[in-house]
């Protein structure tokens, strides 16, 4: 598969302007492609490939990475520097790396009164076959676009070897502590890689969280340089590393060689105590491990309820409630629009440039841009009402179990509320509803931090996530189908049910902020934006910008929700029209659901004579594919959550035909990984399909792969069913 090599260091903050290339910065780019790219520089000497990897589409010589984590004057300093020398063996990877793209992130941002410059540079060198080389001149190459730059490589050819760097440069200015942007690399590549070199440099008061997993290396103190020898280095070198191409349903970090690492700075005693991040208590060790009292002594004093509570009380005052469980979802909820979605059309208004925001609203609202923040200020006010609470911190199964815990941004944090059921409180956002745990937490180890009189965090002790079965995850299509004159496509009528966890996906891909904040406004009684302008003169002008605005938002949902409707089907769809029934935005049983209509060519009917092949499979959706490749999988299985799909299909069966091949439509496969059942009946002039498929657990070892195989496989199959209509001679 041809794939361009994209490039590119994401920013974190808004960007204010460009800045060119200093002089210093050019200068030390010079010195770093005469250090590797020098006839004594590292692996420049390699040009022979492993007789075993002969065959593959190209070879990794080297892949490099080093960073350096520096103090310049009374600055400090982040680079990193990644180079690879990779030999093309096949046209395919001629082809790939003939063009370059990434983004031009030369640039400055300011952080309070902190200005913080990025330098970004790529170097290209080819060496041919016949020991010539040179240098592509960047600069010449480029090809501007809107987003991004490319760089084409003219003259590839297969044997060529490509020897290319980026680097990357930050400088954050006057800090006494900063903490570094946590680092997460995997030792893999799309092609075979013979060496692997990984090197960090450290200085005086930098502080390392570092780690490495699954038969990665451990790191290395290499000798100490610089004055009174503090500069640090470390590193690993891995050799023969063998490609990986990701498979479905899998979690690199838990199985392939990686590593993770956070650098703090501090200055001081005092930056040290203050810095958000698990760090040594020397800057001459490394942490390795976060323990279970490390993270209690972390939080105790960070986690402390705050917040004014004015509006919260107002709403709880007003409003009578059964049970403590009620009142805590019902605050939730009124928190999540009064924090929140009340402001979401100002906020699109104002990007639209249609209002100004803050004439209408004195702050914006940060309240869900902080987890922390949030359940900080929601458990002052289950404090002031008297609620047990603990607080839950755990991390997603990708990263490992809590155990190995070793980044504090991979931790995430829940609210157990003890009442008289638990209510369990995640997330905040538009479509966060209570009880709803993120799948990828369910079901894994955690701490709970134990608060004493909704006040002091006094304990922490392990605590297990609950589970979700999948009978709650479910999605559930009821679709009716029927032929269009002469057999050249189908009228389809779709409704979408779903539930659980199923239904927080769709929720994101399918509704837009105008499917729920009306009933927000009813079920709180608050007031769209455009109510609060007075002036009427004013108020008509904007309503009628607002539905010009509005009008081409709801035409870009119904072009997505079809593209989305098409992706699952494979097909082109024409007609197509989609409309919510339900936003199931207020428990997590209450389901989300939406109908859809929409016609196709006849791509699944095929005439034979006087009949017609229909490709009935087809119909519930595009299948995991099972064949030789996927079939000889070696990872385990990383499901998620346990899940469901079912579907209800029902199709006028046209005058004067009669249906055969029904047989093909039945399957009844279930173990303990999961399921596929399908079913056809005709009544009438009724054709009814019902399958459903199952997923039953979070996770698989490879050994139960063959048995995921046998159910995934005949969904495989239905997919591929065909019934033939059969012309009456009647």
């Amino acid at each position: 598969m041809t794939k361009n090599l994209a490039l590119s260091l994401l920013c974190l903050f808004t960007v204010f302007a460009l800045q060119a290339q200093s002089e210093e910065q050019l200068k030390k780019i010079k010195k770093i492609e005469a250090k590797i790219w020098s006839k004594r520089g590292p692996y420049n000497d390699v040009f022979d490939i492993p007789e075993k990897w002969q065959n593959e589409s190209a070879v990794y010589i080297v892949r490099s990475v080093d960073y350096y984590y520096i103090r310049p004057q009374n600055s400090i300093e982040y680079t990193k520097l990644v180079r690879n020398r990779i030999k093309l063996l096949d046209q395919a990877a001629v082809t790939e790396y003939s063009e370059f793209k990434y983004k031009n992130d030369n640039q400055y941002r300011r952080i309070g009164t902190s200005v913080v410059t990025n330098t970004f540079y790529l170097g290209v060198k080819v060496i041919k076959p016949n020991g010539e080389e040179y240098i592509v001149n960047t600069k010449e190459e480029i090809i501007e676009g809107d987003d991004e730059r490319k760089i084409a490589i003219p003259n590839l050819e297969k044997g060529d070897i490509i020897d290319y760097y980026f680097y990357t440069d930050m400088i954050p200015g006057e800090n006494d502590l900063y903490r570094f942007k946590s680092v997460e690399g995997i030792v893999e590549a799309n092609y075979p890689i013979m060496n692997y070199d990984f090197k960090l440099h450290t200085e005086k008061d930098f502080f390392i969280s570092f780690n490495t997993y699954n038969e990665a290396p451990e790191l290395e103190k290499y000798p100490a340089t610089g004055k009174k020898g503090r500069d640090w280095h470390y590193g690993f070198k891995m050799k023969d590393v063998e490609e990986n191409t990701y498979p479905r349903w899998f979690y690199p970090y838990l199985e392939l060689p990686c590593y993770k690492f956070n650098v703090t700075f501090a200055r001081t005693r005092g930056n040290q105590e203050d810095a958000y991040a698990f760090i040594p208590a020397e800057d001459t060790t490394i942490k390795k491990k976060v323990s279970q009292e490390e993270v209690f002594e972390f939080y105790e004093s960070r986690l402390a309820p705050d917040g004014k509570l004015k509006d919260v009380k107002k709403y709880i005052n007003d409003h009578d409630f059964k049970s403590n469980a009620e009142k805590v979802k019902s605050i939730f909820y009124y928190m999540r629009h009064a924090y929140l979605t009340k402001y979401i059309e100002a906020i699109v208004m104002d990007e639209a440039k249609i209002i100004n925001f803050y004439q209408h609203y004195d702050n914006f609202p940060t309240l869900y841009k902080s987890e922390e923040r949030f359940m900080r200020y929601f458990t002052n006010v289950l404090k002031d009402e008297k609620i047990d609470y603990d607080i839950l911190v755990g991390t997603k199964r990708y990263n490992g179990t809590i155990d190995e815990l070793l980044l504090e941004h991979n931790t995430d944090f829940v609210l157990k509320i003890n009442t008289e059921t638990p209510v369990y409180i995640d997330l905040f956002n538009a479509y966060a509803m209570a009880n709803n745990i993120s799948p990828l937490l369910e079901n894994s180890k955690a701490y709970a931090l134990k608060v004493e009189k909704r006040k002091n965090i006094e304990g922490i002790e392990q605590f297990t996530f609950p589970s979700t079965t999948y009978q709650a995850n479910n999605s559930k299509e009821v679709m009716e189908v029927s032929f269009k004159e002469d057999f050249m496509g189908l009228q389809m009528n779709r409704v979408s049910t779903h539930t659980g966890h199923n239904k927080t996906g769709e929720q994101e891909n399918r509704l837009e902020y105008f499917d729920f904040i009306y009933e927000d406004h009813d079920k709180y009684e608050t007031l769209p934006i455009l109510k609060h302008v007075r002036n009427k003169k004013n108020r008509t002008r904007l309503e009628k910008e607002y539905a010009a605005l509005l009008k081409k938002l709801k035409e870009k949902q119904q072009e997505t929700c079809k593209k989305s409707t098409a992706n699952e089907y494979a097909l082109e769809l024409d007609e197509y029209n989609f409309e919510v029934i339900n936003t199931g935005r207020f428990d997590i049983s209450d389901p989300l659901s939406f109908k859809e209509n929409f016609t196709t060519k006849g791509d699944l009917i095929k005439k034979a004579g006087p009949n017609y092949i229909f490709n009935v499979g087809k119909l519930i959706g595009s299948q995991f594919e099972i064949n030789d490749k996927t079939r000889a999988r070696t990872h385990n299985v990383y499901l998620g959550n346990p899940r469901s799909f079912t579907n209800e299909i029902n199709i006028a069966i046209p005058d004067g035909f009669e249906v055969t091949g029904l047989e093909k439509l039945n399957y009844h496969i279930e173990n303990e990984t999961g399921a596929f059942i399908s079913t056809a009946n005709i009544e009438g002039n009724t054709l009814t399909i019902k399958t459903e498929k199952v997923y039953k657990n979070y996770f698989e070892p490879n050994a139960n792969w063959n048995m995921m195989v046998e159910f995934l496989e005949a969904a495989n199959d239905f997919e591929e069913a065909k019934i033939l209509l059969k012309r009456n001679n009647s």
